[in-house]
Order: structure tokens, then C-alpha cells, then sequence
């Protein structure tokens, strides 16, 4: 019996996902129920409220300028809004800090898309009317929709309570170097968001500054949000989230005084009464692990006749949240297809009698 469990412990498929942000823990929980039986095991240096997803206001509005394929972030949002709004429906939703909002896209200018590729997948779409405009200073076009709101400061630890439960063990330590890992798993899944960059030495990701105030204003019940991106207002479930930064190349980690000055006098030219609203605690400041194109593959790397396999999930931007669990069910796919691979299931010929 003992050399039978020793086997079965040999035998048991190891996976090792690297970084606890939105991306790592989803593609974690995808893996360990997709693969029931495997060990699976998260890496990282910083956990929650310490990760870059902390930071993030958590919309989901896929707004991306990328060269991933539309057809991929459709895929990716819809399987994404599909599984939040479900949360959203159901009693997990306060500890999971997940919310259904409507608001307000808001442009100086019209879009040159007048309709967005995921207008069908949100909730209650429609281009706002002329008297709406009115509202808005300097505004000619605009959308309405109801979405969903997921405010990782909650839903991070929900899903480390749910890895928890699944038998998934998180692990605190800083990888430097992929190889590292070697032989400890058979497959490890890079979800290391900025820390990709020299884990990999892919220099198209780099980091694009956002700082973001959290203030106490709960008469707010709508979002808004300038179609640039560089200005939102989105009510959370903890307080409303007053933004932002988009600063490529910058990484500064500490609240800029000008930043946060230049962010409440925006947020107030759209939402005057926040003149009355109260701050809660310091600005809040992540680097956005971004990429030209989205990186969602798997890979063998070689090195003096070792080998090992790698599958890539990361270069999310300011879109982690919005495709995180569409992405981690393709990556969780990537995973056992690439397991099938290198540890093919034994065939039992039957003989017939």
C-alpha cells in the first residue's frame, strides 16, 4: 500500500502558476477544476491587497488598443461577463465584491466605431440621446449600458478562498528565473504581469502608469467614463473609484500630488457634487503590465538538453479584469492539452474473448 501511494504521488500531475494578480489566481481555479486530481500550486512575491489588480477600478469594459484579434477579446469578454454575472446573481456576490452598474461612455468626439464589438454582450446597450448629452460639458456622443463591477480588493480573496477549497496551495517567493521551476512541475503558467518582461526577455511589454483616489461618495449610483479612458468614475462596493493615469514607460509606485490634483478637477468638470465627497486613505498606484498584442500561449524552452514547458498568459493592460476568466479557461486548455503531450494516458489493449 505504501509503494502504491508513493506512485500515485510520483504520478500526480504538478502545475505551478506564477503571480496573484486577477490573471494568475483565475487561471489557477480553471486549472485545479479542469484538471481534477492535479497539484497545482500559485507563486508569487506580492498577494493580495499588495498586487497591481488591487489598484484596478475592475469594469468590465474591454477598451483596448491592441493587435489581438477582435474575434479573440469577444471570446475572452463574453466567457468573462458570462461567469462574473453569474457571481452577481448570486449570494457570493458581497464577499466577492461583484456588483451590476449602469453609467455613461462619454466623447468629445464620435468614436470612428459608433458601435463597439461588445455592445451585444453588456447589458441594455443604446447610444445616448441629445438631452442626456446636456449633462455632459464639451460632450457630442456618448453610450449607455448597465455592466458589471468585480472590486479586487474583495474578489481576489474570494478566490483565494476558493483555491483554498480546491486543494490549491499559494506560495510566496519571487521567480527570477523560469528554470527555477524546472522539474518541480510539469507545466508552469507565466501569469507574472510586468514581471513577464524579464522572465522572458520580451521587450514589447512594458508598464503604463495608472493612479487612481478612492473617495467616500455614496450618493453616486452611475458610473461615467470619458471614451479616452483617461477619466472615470465608477461607484464600487467599498467606496467610488475617481480616475486616472495612462503614463507609458512610468514606474513610479508612489502617489504623485499632481496626478491626484489633476484627477479630482477632471472627475468634477462631469460630477460636480464630488466637491462634497471624502477622501478614503492614499491614491492608489499600479503599472499596467501592457503589450502590443495579448500574449496567450504555450511554449517548450530548451536549454543544454533540458527541457521545459511553459504555457504564457499575461499583457493584459487595463484589460485584466475584463477577459481575466476568459483568458484563464483558454489558458487552463493550453495547460491539458500540453499535459496530454508529455504525459500521454496509458491505452489498455482488451482482449476478446
Amino acid at each position: 500500500r505504501g509503494l502504491r501511494c508513493r506512485k500515485q504521488r510520483m504520478d500526480r500531475v504538478r502545475v505551478g502558476v506564477i503571480g496573484a494578480g486577477i490573471v494568475g489566481l483565475s487561471t489557477a481555479l480553471c486549472v485545479a477544476e479542469s484538471l481534477p486530481g492535479c497539484s497545482v500550486t500559485v507563486i508569487a512575491e506580492k498577494f493580495s491587497p499588495h498586487t497591481t489588480s488591487d489598484v484596478a477600478a475592475g469594469i468590465l469594459s474591454p477598451h483596448l488598443i491592441t493587435v489581438t484579434p477582435v474575434e479573440s477579446l469577444r471570446r475572452w469578454f463574453a466567457e468573462t461577463f458570462a461567469h462574473v454575472y453569474s457571481i452577481a446573481r448570486s449570494t457570493e456576490a458581497p464577499d466577492a465584491g461583484v456588483q451590476i452598474l449602469s453609467g455613461w461612455e462619454i466623447f468629445k468626439e464620435p468614436p470612428e466605431e459608433r458601435i463597439p464589438f461588445w455592445s451585444d454582450i453588456v447589458l441594455a446597450f443604446r447610444v445616448m440621446s441629445d438631452s442626456e448629452l446636456t449633462r455632459f460639458p464639451e460632450t457630442t456622443f456618448g453610450w449607455m449600458y448597465t455592466t458589471l463591477l468585480c472590486e479586487c480588493l474583495l474578489y481576489l480573496p474570494w478566490l483565494e478562498k476558493r483555491l483554498k477549497q480546491a486543494g490549491v496551495q499559494l506560495e510566496a517567493g519571487k521567480v527570477t528565473d523560469l528554470w527555477d521551476l524546472e522539474g518541480k512541475y510539469d507545466v508552469v503558467v507565466n501569469c507574472a504581469g510586468l514581471g513577464a518582461g524579464p522572465l522572458t526577455g520580451d521587450p514589447l511589454l512594458h508598464p503604463v502608469r495608472g493612479q487612481v483616489l478612492k473617495v467616500r461618495a455614496p450618493w453616486l449610483k452611475h458610473f461615467i467614463r470619458c471614451g479616452d479612458g483617461t477619466t472615470y468614475i465608477y461607484p464600487g462596493v467599498t467606496g467610488v473609484t475617481l480616475g486616472g493615469t495612462r503614463q507609458a514607460g512610468d514606474r513610479r509606485l508612489g502617489p504623485d500630488a499632481a496626478d491626484e490634483r489633476s484627477i479630482l478637477a477632471r472627475c468634477l468638470v462631469y460630477e460636480p457634487s464630488l466637491a462634497g465627497c471624502r477622501g478614503l486613505g492614499e491614491a492608489g498606484v499600479g503599472l499596467r503590465p501592457t503589450r502590443r498584442a495579448l500574449r496567450l500561449g504555450g511554449e517548450r524552452l530548451e536549454r543544454g538538453g533540458r527541457s521545459m514547458w511553459v504555457v504564457h498568459n499575461y499583457g493584459h493592460g487595463g484589460a485584466g479584469v475584463s477577459l481575466h476568466w476568459g483568458m484563464a479557461r483558454e489558458a487552463a486548455r493550453l495547460v491539458k492539452e500540453t499535459l496530454a503531450q508529455i504525459r500521454p494516458q496509458p491505452t489498455h489493449n482488451k482482449s476478446k474473448l
